[in-house]
């Protein structure tokens, strides 16, 4: 309790800072109508998803599908209610850090990052217990993708959905403007990863039985809600809808089958209140020259080192405060689909060096400490300042490459 008072604080004292800013006039009204007709249906979209994703891993969606893609083709023998479990063939380690890689990817890109790190971050960490491996591959793994796998889909973060509005695309679009690093974002970390960590991933492993589920008719349900989401998420139609037909259809479904599960808890209140607080802030610094301050670091045009300069900038911004307000304070330079894709860059991949640059590396790291895993933050920052490093500028030449070098 005591270790989550700096972050109410923090979230109370920022949202009341908005709300004054509001109130007293320095956010003009203008600003403020133009604010919230954004990101009001965005913390719509933030609370549904959370509604969703939390109701599916209660139904055991997440632990069932990842116990036997760990399987693979082998039949998969069930728990024993008196704890005896069939005997199973091993697997090569190596294979089950790749099936890591893949469900990050894959739920970073279409449940968003925070997702990722809430949800895939302990069942990841479970396989590698069971496997009898030391976890900070696989945590590491999952922190990374979820911050670097956020760039295809409009869907996978939260600047990206700010972007998308400003850019006023559609999710097919918005992935034909960002393919090609976001191609990179994946690939250049599984590499590093690789590198750092291959000794780990030698050996085999027995793959976990299929847990036991109490409800079948709950996670059918839960699963068939959650794979009808994903094409409409991209469907082109505005997210907050899809996701919120599927978190009232799944709380009714819960009402019925598992009232138990349903608590107010699901609700992510602090995360939105400290986003709000986060808008209100940057928003009346907008109103009062913040944009003109940057303007000299941050270049002009769309050429690869103007390029350069707007997404290394982001990434500072990102590191010293957070990639939500480093995004909002830069936006206005963004003057461009080139400019804004590479300050997405910057603000998306960016934030691995510092523990504040985004939520979902806090939210990872609360949910490793209730695992009892501990983290080095000396040693993140300097794998994750090794990366960046790397991964900013290629990333660059690749949306440059990708756009046609243009001068």
């Amino acid at each position: 309790m005591a270790g989550a008072l700096p972050g109410k604080l923090l979230t109370a004292g920022l949202f009341g800072a908005g709300i004054i800013l509001v109130a007293s006039g320095l956010l003009s009204e203008n600003s403020f109508a133009q604010l919230a007709g954004r990101t009001v249906p965005i913390l719509l979209f933030v609370a549904a998803m959370t509604v969703v994703t939390d109701l599916a891993e209660s139904a055991g969606v997440f632990k069932v599908v990842t116990a036997k893609l760990a399987r693979g083709r082998q039949r998969v023998p069930r728990s024993d209610p008196q704890g005896e479990k069939a005997a199973a063939p091993s697997q090569r380690i190596l294979l089950l850090w790749l099936l890591v890689v893949a469900l990050a990817t894959v739920s970073t890109i279409f449940l968003s990052l925070d997702t990722t790190a809430v949800l895939v971050t302990p069942v990841v960490v479970s396989l590698a217990k069971h496997a009898r491996i030391h976890p900070l591959p696989f945590a590491l793994t999952t922190v990374w993708l979820a911050n670097t796998a956020s760039l295809l889909l409009p869907v996978s973060n939260l600047t990206n959905l700010l972007a998308q509005h400003r850019l006023n695309i559609s999710p097919a679009q918005f992935a034909e403007l960002m393919w090609a690093p976001a191609l990179v974002g994946v690939a250049v970390p599984v590499a590093f990863l690789f590198l750092i960590f291959r000794k780990q991933f030698r050996g085999r492993f027995v793959p976990p039985a299929v847990p036991a589920v109490t409800d079948k008719a709950l996670l059918l349900l839960s699963g068939i809600t959650l794979a009808a989401l994903l094409p409409a998420l991209v469907s082109g139609m505005p997210v907050w809808i899809p996701a919120s037909f599927a978190a009232a259809f799944l709380l009714v479904v819960f009402l019925v089958r598992q009232r138990a599960a349903l608590r107010w808890s699901m609700l992510p209140i602090q995360p939105l209140l400290l986003a709000m607080g986060l808008f209100l802030v940057v928003a009346t610094l907008q109103d009062h020259g913040l944009a003109e301050a940057f303007s000299r670091f941050a270049g002009t045009g769309d050429g690869l080192a103007s390029l350069l300069q707007i997404a290394g900038v982001g990434a500072v911004a990102a590191n010293g405060v957070n990639n939500l307000p480093g995004y909002l304070a830069l936006e206005p330079l963004a003057n461009s689909p080139l400019r804004l894709a590479a300050l997405l860059i910057g603000v998306n991949f960016g934030p691995l060096v510092s523990p504040w640059a985004s939520l979902a590396t806090l939210l990872w790291h609360s949910r490793l400490k209730a695992l009892g895993i501990t983290i080095s933050w000396r040693g993140y920052a300097l794998a994750g300042l090794c990366l960046v490093v790397v991964l900013i500028p290629s990333s660059i030449v690749a949306l440059w490459w990708a756009a046609g070098m243009p001068a």
